[in-house]
């Protein structure tokens, strides 16, 4: 259910877009590539927004999300007609051979959720037993998923402010070397540029992140809500043809 696919190329056409169109507008404005490029300021917005990202996160969500952040470039593979046909296949060996005859799959499948449940379906669990169960499993796995890719979140509201603290160390820096003209230049463009980082990187990085993170999310949620119907019908014993019938009424 969660191998990882080919790389996404909406999401490199996007990021690379954006990119493009703020060197192409800086240029047309008649300034330098170069002056964007600004060390100090990259240092404060990113180093800043990543210490209050830390703040506020346990350190196992942290490192989950920036986990989950390589789905926006490879997301993973997730089929339901392949989940549905597994479920379809499970069925008719429960009608033939029986509930336990399931352990033996139990064994060998990959997907944790799956293998929890088609092992209480050879333990001979109650259907309703067997919902509830797997409907906690289901919502901690993607709570714990939506706690992860809200760190994105919070670097998008936390980024725009840090750029602005940025700009006013810049300024600070002007005003203290007023009397050397050499340096004001520098103390400027640290200014303009934090805020430009802050906004730029909000914006077009990690709120749209966030926002992709969640769509996948959405779509693991359909995936583990097939499975749990599936397996609850097939604790039902109901037919094949009728199981596939009905979840293939998630596909959309």
């Amino acid at each position: 259910m969660n191998k990882p696919s080919r790389i996404d190329f909406n999401s490199v056409v996007g990021i690379l877009l954006a990119a493009i169109a703020i060197a192409a507008g800086q240029t047309l404005e008649g300034g330098h590539i170069g002056s964007l490029l600004q060390a100090a300021a990259f240092v404060i917005v990113v180093g800043g927004t990543l210490g209050a990202v830390l703040l506020q996160t346990k350190v196992k969500v942290f490192v989950n999300g920036m986990k989950m952040g390589v789905w926006v470039f490879y997301p993973p593979s997730l089929s339901p007609q392949i989940t549905i046909s597994q479920i379809i296949h499970w069925a008719q060996i429960s009608r033939k051979e029986g509930l336990l005859a399931l352990e033996r799959y139990a064994e060998v499948v990959t997907d944790p959720l799956a293998r929890k449940g088609l092992q209480l379906l050879a333990d001979g669990s109650q259907p309703d037993k067997l919902r509830e169960v797997m409907e906690i499993e289901c919502y901690s796995l993607e709570s714990y998923q939506r706690k992860s890719a809200r760190i994105w979140e919070a670097a998008g509201g936390y980024a725009p402010t840090i750029g602005i603290l940025g700009a006013v160390l810049g300024l600070i820096q002007v005003m203290e070397n007023l009397s050397d003209p050499e340096r004001l230049g520098e103390g400027v463009a640290v200014a303009f540029v934090a805020t430009v980082y802050g906004v730029a990187l909000a914006n077009l990085v990690f709120l749209p992140i966030a926002n992709k993170l969640k769509h996948i999310i959405e779509e693991y949620a359909v995936m583990r809500e097939i499975l749990v119907d599936g397996l609850v019908a097939i604790a039902d014993g109901e037919n094949p043809r009728l199981i596939e019938s009905r979840l293939k009424g998630y596909i959309v």
